[in-house]
């Protein structure tokens, strides 16, 4: 995974995006204001979801190599604002202290074993700097004030989303395919899925179209549009598409068991 993020860049740009998920929680006119992008939860429900999840993975990094996660009882975020603001940011710290004791290498468990991404407390900084950034994106659509991705996470969003949350051993139900993502900033992926599984690798956009595909197709958007469109905040309508839309249907639909 070469130009891959450096542990202290994950740290500081976490603490960066939880910094800018607060202030458009503060600047919301309620805790009750609707999240679009989360059609279920209000604000208040996202930063619990967010900030348990912080608390959640201190306490996985603290542990160490284990076969399951520990068991963690979080206490009940506060529903005045400003509590819930300090509550979140004790989480956030809480998290990148636990990281930071522990280091890139340490392993620990991780839901996502049979991916490409190891199970480290490296990869877990970085799949929670690209939960944060995601719903900080989240808050800000939901206080009328979206901003895209910094480049240097939505290029990392999209390498991590493939190799930890694609990548996998369980089998490609349906006629192997291979999928490619450009990024307009001049990176690009390619996916390869079959009965043996999914995997992915950056490749150069010279490549698009070779090799013996039976279906192809690709998407094509910033890397902030191709993040968005992994964690289903934007449509595929969003990007450009070029080939079978049909894969990206049935990968959009597919729930392997792993």
């Amino acid at each position: 995974m070469e130009e891959t993020l450096e542990f202290a860049d994950l740290l500081r740009l976490m603490d960066e995006r939880s910094t800018v998920f607060r202030a458009a929680v503060a600047a919301a006119s309620s805790l009750d204001v609707r999240v679009p992008t989360c059609p279920e939860w209000t604000l208040f429900d996202l930063v619990q979801h967010l900030g348990e999840g912080r608390r959640r993975w201190a306490a996985i990094v603290a542990a160490g190599p284990a076969d399951a996660p520990p068991v963690v009882s979080a206490p009940v975020p506060p529903r005045d604002r400003e509590a819930l603001l300090a509550w979140f940011a004790a989480s956030t710290e809480e998290l990148l202290g636990a990281l930071r004791e522990a280091g890139p290498d340490r392993g620990c468990w991780t839901w996502w074993g049979p991916s490409q991404s190891p199970q480290t407390t490296g990869a877990v900084a970085r799949h929670q700097l690209q939960q944060v950034a995601v719903h900080t994106y989240d808050a800000q659509v939901a206080v009328g004030a979206p901003r895209p991705l910094p480049d240097e996470v939505a290029l990392d969003g999209v390498d991590e989303f493939l190799t930890t949350c694609v990548a996998t051993t369980a089998a490609w139900p349906h006629q192997p395919a291979v999928v490619d993502y450009h990024a307009t900033e001049g990176r690009s992926w390619r996916l390869w899925f079959s009965a043996d599984g999914a995997r992915t690798a950056r490749v150069p956009a010279s490549v698009a179209g070779e090799g013996p595909e039976v279906a192809y197709v690709s998407a094509r958007g910033t890397a902030h549009e191709l993040v968005m469109f992994c964690y289903g905040r934007i449509s595929m309508d969003a990007l450009q598409i070029d080939g079978d839309r049909r894969v990206f249907d049935q990968l959009i639909a597919w729930e392997p068991e792993v």
